[in-house]
């Protein structure tokens, strides 16, 4: 049952450290496995430092793909080469025993496989750690307190599943040492080797435009903010100095560049928007807000 380990055994590594780390930071990995038959199947795993996606793989597992400079951490390329010898070998198991398990456990093709893993420091100390694993999107197990544990919901197969993985205690003590020792080092190394990247700050720029019209004689006003870091921004639509509860914000989204993206809207009567206003704040800016008037 080793192949359940993937996702961490893939790019935990270990190392290095951080100054002044204040706020919480997580590192966790992702890995969607999907199963149409017997024999296709299509892997994909993801490493993400907070937001920011820092790793992924080929398709066959085989190679570690870094998404920035620094994304290696603090490694050489030897102990990376090992890593993906690791990983490669890892997706081997984890399809075997898929193969293996699926008619036992009654998985029914096709079906998807997600599972994630990481850890979180808070002041610069480990703080918390999380293995779960879904099928079909939802909750089948999780791995807490050096043992696995079915998920609620997911009934008598989870149930088995887990008894048949923690008859292997050293392999459990594995993963724990994985999550609550590994990963909060390589989360210090990465900040290290990506301090230049991570604390600088990008200005956001911000214009209004027109949305759909929402209904006869009123209209959607619209608030694009874009190409700010760090992610924390606050925008809001004013009249004058008084806030507009009708803000609706959308989710902040990624730019190619490693940037944020956030649409603000605010429907109103067509004669009401004169003296409107959206106001955006970011650490960029250094309380020079940015305020641009509706026409």
């Amino acid at each position: 049952m080793l192949f359940l380990l993937l996702p961490l055994l893939a790019v935990l590594p270990g190392g290095g450290n951080a100054d002044g780390l204040k706020e919480p930071v997580s590192f966790h990995v992702i890995r969607i496995s999907s199963f149409n038959n017997n024999s296709w199947k299509r892997n994909l795993v993801s490493g993400y430092l907070g937001h920011l996606q820092t790793h992924t793989s080929d398709r066959n597992c085989s190679t570690i793909i870094f998404l920035w400079p620094w994304s290696r951490g603090n490694f050489s390329n030897e102990e990376w080469k090992e890593l993906e010898m690791l990983l490669h070998i890892c997706c081997v198991r984890f399809l075997e025993g898929m193969r293996r398990y699926s008619r036992e456990l009654q998985f029914e093709y096709p079906f998807e496989i997600q599972v994630t893993g990481g850890c979180e420091l808070h002041s610069g100390k480990f703080s918390g750690s999380f293995l779960r694993l879904a099928y079909q999107g939802s909750d089948f197990m999780s791995f807490q307190n050096n043992s696995w544990l079915p998920s609620p919901v997911a009934g008598n197969m989870a149930k088995r599943l887990c008894k048949v993985i923690n008859r292997n205690q050293h392999q459990n003590d594995i993963i724990h040492s994985l999550l609550s020792d590994t990963c909060p080092r390589f989360i210090l190394g990465l900040l290290d080797a990506g301090k230049a990247h991570l604390q600088r700050q990008v200005k956001p720029e911000a214009w209004l435009s027109r949305g759909l019209s929402p209904g006869p004689g009123r209209l959607q006003l619209v608030c694009h903010v874009s190409g700010f870091y760090p992610k924390p921004v606050w925008v809001m639509w004013m009249r004058g100095e008084q806030e507009q509860q009708g803000t609706q914000r959308g989710d902040i989204l990624p730019n190619a560049d490693g940037t944020w993206y956030l649409r603000a809207t605010q429907e109103v009567a067509a004669g009401e928007a004169a003296d409107l206003s959206c106001r955006v704040k970011h650490s960029s800016l250094e309380g020079q807000d940015i305020i641009p008037y509706w026409d």
